[in-house]
């Protein structure tokens, strides 16, 4: 049986210390540095949240009045996911690989961490598209992925994404094989840079967007 695509199954209950163990804190950073840009209040689509550790650090932030849509292609990173203490906040968690999600409500905020590195470019803008249809008229976009740039990054930044997409691609049967640089969609968007950070010397981005009214 041919394994799903960019599915985490297989790594799920390791993921967390892999992540540490090469990066430090530096994903999770990351991430938690966009979630001041969350209002109370918000509903909130979260795709790609692996093992859900980031709905206690939002749930730390608001402890209430949230409405959370968790899309999570792996089964095992639900099954982590809903154990997480979620205080009063609301959370669905659907068990489908985004492309195959439909919103019923548009979402005040959006947030993809890692997500995109995962698809082929023919793939990653027509899910771009997807998700900025499910975003309200100025609502915000939080966006943590690695960044690489040919003509400015180090050598050994090629070299551990090399290594990292052979890994996962025999793990997790990743499609992709390089990053597909996402600025080129949100610039088509139109999105205002609200934040932006860089982490683990330049490999990794944190940015915030806000979509036009």
């Amino acid at each position: 049986m041919q394994q799903t695509k960019n599915n985490y199954d297989k790594v799920a209950f390791q993921y967390d210390w892999l992540s540490k163990v090469v990066f430090y804190r530096s994903l999770e950073n990351a991430q938690v540095s966009l979630l001041k840009y969350i209002p109370a209040g918000s509903h909130v689509l979260i795709v790609g949240g692996g093992t859900g550790w980031i709905l206690e650090r939002l749930s730390q932030l608001h402890n209430n009045g949230l409405s959370i849509t968790y899309v999570e292609i792996s089964g095992n990173m639900i099954i982590l996911s809903q154990k997480r203490d979620i205080k009063e906040n609301t959370v669905e968690f659907v068990h489908l690989p985004i492309e195959e999600y439909t919103p019923d409500r548009d979402y005040d905020v959006i947030l993809t961490p890692f997500l995109f590195d995962n698809f082929a470019p023919e793939r990653a803008q027509p899910i771009f598209w997807q998700l900025h249809y499910a975003l309200k008229k100025g609502g915000t976009w939080l966006f943590a992925d690695f960044y690489y740039d040919k003509g400015k990054s180090r050598w050994w930044q090629k070299l551990l994404l090399k290594i990292m997409y052979t890994f996962f691609r025999l793990l997790c049967n990743i499609e992709a094989n390089s990053l597909f640089d996402m600025a080129i969609c949100f610039g088509q968007g139109k999105y205002e840079v609200l934040h932006k950070r860089f982490f683990y010397f330049g490999f990794i981005q944190s940015i915030a967007y806000r979509k036009p009214v």
